[in-house]
């Protein structure tokens, strides 16, 4: 365990930079949708920009306020003893198992309660103000809701003990997945229908960055999609149809959301009541 804690860093580094690239080479050669233009102007350069930007602020920010993370607290729950898998004798297969669904729906849950309770709202809109949607969105999130996610997860592997490999894959997958349903990149709908079965994809995340409140309002999951049909959450297709739904708030449909400094500033701005769709 020693070995994966000391090399997380690397581990993640490769991985993220492997399915970003990936990614982004399908994002340009097979696109889902036309990039969104405002004033006929494709404002892609800058939002890569914006977004690149803000994940080097949450990494530097996240290491310094909370230099354990995630798998770092498994380490430290599983030397000390603490949590209730570390106090039981489990199959360590089976908890691994246990501990990965448990974080899942944490985060599924987590991602509800962003858009339910008006003083998270007004952090994760930073997301939702993309005004379209590709790989770089899946790193579009201010500095306060990484910390304030970390801490979510941290509470729980210390309170589950749960195993170091298994918060290390969790955190890989819920971070690849995210990249994943957040590309711009086109699937045979027979093929997409098959992976949503069990997993998040593009066009059913797509679907929860729609201007209508009652669709963003749906499809909270990013890696397993069994919680949003387990809790009525579902929604199979957005109104208008992929290729004609205004994706972003409806309040920011311009080019202020791809700066950087504006991103950071917006969980300080006027908090918009949604129109009714």
């Amino acid at each position: 365990m020693d070995f994966f804690y000391e090399n997380e860093p690397a581990i993640r580094l490769s991985a993220f930079l492997g399915i970003f690239s990936l990614m982004a080479v399908w994002e340009i050669f097979w696109p889902r949708r036309k990039r969104v233009r405002i004033k006929g102007e494709i404002i892609q350069a800058r939002r890569w920009l914006g977004n690149s930007l803000l994940v080097v602020i949450d990494s530097l920010t996240l290491r310094v306020v909370f230099p354990l993370a995630a798998v770092g607290t498994a380490l430290f729950a599983e030397s000390a003893g603490y949590g209730l898998f570390n106090m039981m004798d489990f199959n360590p297969l089976l908890t691994g198992i246990i501990a990965f669904f448990i974080l899942d729906f944490a985060i599924w849950l987590e991602h509800v309660a962003s858009h339910k309770i008006p003083v998270l709202w007004r952090i994760h809109r930073v997301h939702h103000a993309d005004i379209d949607l590709d790989v770089t969105t899946a790193l579009r999130f201010h500095p306060l809701e990484i910390v304030l996610s970390m801490l979510w997860k941290a509470l729980l592997v210390l309170l589950l003990g749960a195993p170091v490999l298994a918060v290390l894959l969790f955190e890989i997958v819920l971070n690849g997945m995210a990249m994943f349903n957040h590309s711009n990149i086109k699937i045979t709908p027979l093929l997409d229908r098959w992976i949503r079965i069990f997993f998040v994809t593009p066009d059913m995340h797509r679907v929860h960055h729609s201007v209508y409140h009652h669709e963003t309002d749906s499809n909270y999951g990013f890696n397993l999609s069994l919680w949003d049909r387990l809790f009525k959450t579902y929604i199979e297709q957005p109104k208008d149809g992929h290729d004609k739904m205004t994706l972003g708030l409806e309040y920011y449909q311009n080019e202020k959301p791809a700066g950087i400094l504006w991103c950071l500033a917006l969980p300080f701005k006027k908090l918009y009541t949604p129109k009714k769709d």
